[in-house]
């Protein structure tokens, strides 16, 4: 162990030294490339020097017992080596945690999809209440969002709606979130009380930088039309609205949100770039379902993830079998719990086959 975050603790100081030159300053996406490295090592760097000292302490008390005549000293060194050892035993858990090679995407920011499924209206209003949750969850996190383009419900909420998240790894928190939601609850609409059952999908998608997917603006159709929604008389009567379509693959992304054609162009193209973005990804995802089972990061967006029960104030998240009690807190954008038993879930079955990366 100690000689792997040794040649870590080596790899950080080559990039310190790297950052500060020249060329690399010169080099704007190896200067990220290598900023978004060192920061990275920066917590596994940490952990490296107390792991160090611990080690070294633990190698002289073990000393001391094998090679001192000193009564008093052997005792000492007895203590000190029966408060080390369990400290040691907790840090090598944690360092193999951080050795586990990072998703490159999760310190990305994010762009969120909610889509209305099965359940007409009360599918739609449903996604309504996921946004408010994921948007309230952001807010807690300090993280920021955008609105990119929606599709409201005929009776109140979203038949679709796309939004940006910005913050410190976003899409690392987040994209366990993708796939099927389910609610069981008495829709307003229903006049003899009886539980219905309605979806709305998720999509979480890494946003994409201009380093990581260049497009040529020859493989880009734009398409101008009026917004529709809130936004005063200019919205059916301004061509404002973008629609962007990537020739070669097919993929389409639209913003309405601006009043400014440029602003909703530039929304609509970060979707864009990160939704041909997430294609390559998918396919690393695949590649790697190959060589590991996994219940969390399957990528599957068909798969019904978890299920929201009003009746019983109950959410089930249904890929690690975790049942809360906690319905109106969790809708009120407190999740973290269900995100942080994910990645718990997802860790252990990376240690289990060697830590490979997703």
């Amino acid at each position: 162990m100690l000689d792997k975050l040794s040649a870590i603790h080596d790899r950080y100081l080559e990039v310190e030294k790297l950052i500060s030159s020249s060329d690399i300053m010169n080099d704007m996406k190896a200067y990220v490339q290598l900023s978004k490295e060192y920061k990275d090592l920066e917590p596994i760097i940490k952990i490296y020097k107390d792991y160090r000292d611990l080690i070294s302490n633990i190698k002289e008390a073990k000393q001391i017992l094998s090679e001192s005549d000193d009564l008093e000293m052997k005792e000492l060194a007895k203590i000190d080596l029966d408060e080390n050892l369990p400290k040691k035993n907790k840090m090598d858990e944690e360092i193999k945690i951080l050795l586990i090679p990072k998703d490159p995407a999760d310190s990305k920011n994010a762009v969120m999809e909610i889509r209305a499924g099965t359940g007409g209206d009360e599918a739609s209003i449903f996604a309504g209440d996921l946004y408010k949750m994921y948007t309230a969850f952001a807010q807690s996190k300090g993280w920021k969002t955008e609105l990119v383009d929606f599709s409201d419900g005929t009776s109140g909420g979203y038949k679709e709606i796309i939004f940006n998240i910005i913050g410190d790894d976003v899409y690392g928190q987040l994209k366990f979130e993708s796939g099927v939601h389910r609610v069981q609850r008495v829709p307003l609409t229903e006049t003899q009380g009886r539980v219905h059952t309605s979806a709305a999908t998720i999509i979480v998608l890494p946003e994409a930088e201009e380093f990581d997917v260049e497009l040529n603006q020859a493989d880009i159709r734009k398409d101008t039309y009026c917004s529709s929604g809130p936004g005063g008389q200019s919205v059916n009567t301004t061509y404002s609205a973008v629609r962007l379509t990537h020739i070669p693959t097919g993929v389409v992304a639209q913003c309405q949100d601006q009043k400014s054609q440029l602003k909703n162009y530039d929304k609509a193209l970060k979707v864009l770039r990160s939704r041909i973005y997430e294609l390559e990804l998918q396919k690393k995802l695949d590649e790697d379902a190959k060589h590991r089972k996994t219940m969390v990061s399957s990528g599957d967006r068909s798969a019904k993830i978890r299920t929201y029960n009003y009746p019983q104030g109950r959410v089930t998240e249904h890929r690690i079998s975790l049942t809360k009690y906690n319905l109106q807190s969790t809708m009120g954008g407190d999740i973290q719990e269900f995100i942080d038993e994910l990645h718990l879930a997802e860790n252990a079955e990376k240690l289990k086959t060697g830590g490979s990366n997703e």
